[in-house]
Order: C-alpha cells, then structure tokens, then sequence
C-alpha cells in the first residue's frame, strides 16, 4: 500500500521494522537508514526472509538536511519514520517540509548542547507543515505516545471533564548490570537528573530532580517506588484535555540505580558541559555512554515486566469518576518475538501504528498534530493486535 523511509536502526527502531515488516498489507515497502548502514544491511538480511515487505537499506547523516532531502527524494516515501535521537528531529521535519512528505516520531526536540526537552520547536513548524499539506505526528511512542492515546480514549468515552491525570511508568525488569539505561543512555540520564515538574491551576509547578516519592502498587508487579519527573506529554494534554486541573508523570526507580546515578553525578560523569582530556574536548556524559552496555544489548538478559498507564479523574453527568487504563508487558516475551527488551518493544510497537494510521489514510489533515488530537479508537483497536494489549480499572488505587 504504502512506502516508509525509517530513520535509526537502534533498539526502538529495530522494534518498529520487525513491526512494519509484521504488518506488509500496509508497509509494502520500507527503507532503513542510518549513519551506520552495517546495521541496517544486517537487520534487513534476517527479515527479509520472513515478510512480504520490500527492505532497503541506505546511509544517511540525520542531521544533514541535504542528505535527507537527497534520500527522500530516491526512495520517495509516503511517511518519514524519525526513530533516530531527539537532537535530529527538526533536521528531520526540514527535510519533510522540503520534500513535502509526512513525519513522525517518537519524542520531541531536545537541543544537543543544553539539558531541556519541550515542544515549542517543533509546534513553531505548524503553519509551514499546514501550508505544505502534510501531517507532523510528534510523539508516537509509548510515554508519548499511547499515554496520549489512553487519556484521548478517555475523555472521548467515559468522561465530559479530566480533571487530574497520573501518568505511572514501571519498568520492573531486571538485566543483572550494576548500573544500565534501558534506552539511549544520554537521552535517560539527561532527562532523569532535570528539574521536574508538573501542570496544576494553569501553570507549571518546578522541583528538584527526584525530590517528590510514591509508592505504588502496580498490578502484576506489586509496589514500587516511583518519583515525579517532567516529561513532554505533560505539555500537549494540558492543552489538549477538557477540565484539566493537574497532570504529573511519576516513573520507578531502583535504589541501586539511584546510587548509581548520584554517584556519577558527584564526580561529574552526567555533565553536558565539555572538558579538556588528553588534549581533546570531550562530552562526559557521552563518554560515560560510550562505556555503559548498550541497550539493544539487555534484552537476552532482562526479566520481568513493565506496567506503563494513566489514572484519570473527573466527572461524567456530573458524578464523580476514576478510571486506570495500562498495559502490562513481559520483557522475555519480547525478546522471543523480536530480539528485544520491553522498553524499545513499548516504544516501537506503537510507532508502527501510528505510523501505518497515517499511511493508510485513517489519521490524516495538515499541520503538526500531538498524538492526542486524533481519534483514538482505531489506534486502541491496533494496540491489542500488534502486542500491547490494555486492561480498564474502574477503582483504581490513587495516588496521592
């Protein structure tokens, strides 16, 4: 039906070709590129005997523009799949607007050079996009993503207002390291040692890197600790959610990993800022990256599970309700099926479908749209057959 140029070949990305390539009645053809076309070739030679889906492979820098726009313009795509690092997206998005082609992605622009996520980037391209006739698709990936998705198919079907939304994110799965990020180790050390916050009375409330703590009995898994964090969603469902009073995202964490990560900390390894070694400026944290285990690698080693939802409070014909809709997914079971561990599956898997909404028609209109503003059904629907499926909790235990 429909070709996908898919920027990145590490794990999500890997996650989300295994996907399409699942999916071949909608992703007839797929390109994969990246700046190391070895992996691309590697990962299109063992599933090109098991899918009717048409793979290529090609290299591209993703923050060359020129290069993207050349590539675009040989393969001719549909859909532009940016499953590459946060830093490239608005090259990325340039590129789709000089080609008029749509995009998606997974997470939003986060300047290489300072510490700060958020999506006033990319929604300054809203106009352009509209006036180039494409769609945008920012944050179709889990947590953004299907948190998105979850709280659309909420205020559609069970309430007329959401006043306050916990988003919850446990990851109780264990790969034996001392210490180990299970996505792009300078993304999650980046984002985990931010200020955080949190939107309530129409404004953001600011705090200190893992100063707010709860415990939280998540099913299947049982309690956990988990600590507030800003996160991008929280951006989009402010405005985009009737009623809205409060919105806060918590994510678990282990005590070992938080020693870990103080300690690495205290003696500057997470700092951005460059330093003079042997000579040569160098990036700590992207040394520190360099030596940690790759996250593409866990995925034989991890066991357990993640329990990734959203608790929803508010009123439907004027009486109070509560409503918890997660999903549950075992990392040894992704692995089986695709080579990989729960945190790259529960990303990949929902940027195929959003990516084949697009491609097929189902989602569609021009501009920069967050995932949130499109019917949610048909994506729910997608979320049980292709490996996520979702249980609804009408008494939920709250958090605090």
């Amino acid at each position: 039906m429909a070709k996908a140029l898919i920027i990145g070949c590490g794990g999500v990305a890997s996650v989300a070709i295994h996907k399409c390539c699942q999916n071949s009645a909608i992703f007839t053809d797929i390109c994969i590129a990246s700046r190391t076309v070895e992996k691309c070739d590697a990962l299109a030679k063992k599933l090109a005997p098991t899918t009717k889906t048409r793979i290529s492979t090609a290299q591209v820098d993703a923050n060359n523009v020129g290069e993207l726009v050349a590539l675009i313009e040989q393969f001719q795509p549909n859909l532009v799949m940016n499953l590459a690092l946060p830093y490239q997206d608005l090259a990325i998005m340039d590129a789709c607007l000089a080609t008029r082609v749509n995009y998606l992605d997974t997470a939003n622009y986060e300047p290489e050079d300072e510490a700060k996520f958020e999506y006033s980037w990319q929604w300054a391209y809203r106009e352009r996009f509209r006036k180039a006739g494409i769609t945008a698709l920012l944050g179709s990936g889990f947590d953004p993503g299907v948190t998105g998705v979850f709280a659309a198919y909420a205020q559609k079907h069970y309430f007329d207002t959401i006043e306050y939304i916990d988003i919850l994110d446990c990851n109780a799965g264990d790969h034996g390291y001392p210490f180990a990020t299970n996505f792009n180790p300078e993304i999650n050390i980046r984002e985990v040692t931010a200020k955080g916050s949190y939107w309530e009375g129409g404004h953001w409330v600011e705090t200190e890197p893992l100063a707010i703590k709860r415990v939280y009995d998540f099913p299947q898994i049982g309690n956990k600790d988990m600590y507030l964090l800003h996160h991008e969603e929280l951006e989009s469902l402010a405005l985009n959610i009737r009623g809205i009073k409060r919105i806060r995202f918590f994510m678990t964490f282990g005590e070992s990993y938080l020693t870990h990560l103080r300690c690495l900390q205290n003696v500057g390894m997470t700092s951005i800022t460059p330093i003079i070694f042997e000579g040569r400026p160098i990036i700590p944290l992207q040394f520190l990256k360099a030596v940690l285990p790759d996250p593409s690698s866990l995925g034989p080693r991890t066991k357990g599970k993640t329990n990734i939802g959203c608790i929803f409070q508010g009123l439907k014909d004027g009486r109070p309700r509560s409503y918890y809709v997660y999903n549950v997914c075992d990392h040894e079971a992704c692995y089986r099926e695709v080579g990989s561990q729960a945190v790259a599956y529960t990303t990949g898997v929902p940027a195929m479908i959003g990516a084949s909404l697009l491609m097929s028609g189902i989602w569609s209109g021009p501009g920069v749209f967050n995932i949130e503003e499109f019917d949610p059904d048909p994506f729910m629907a997608a979320l049980n057959k292709w490996g996520l499926p979702w249980v609804e909790d009408f008494d939920p235990i709250l958090v605090d």
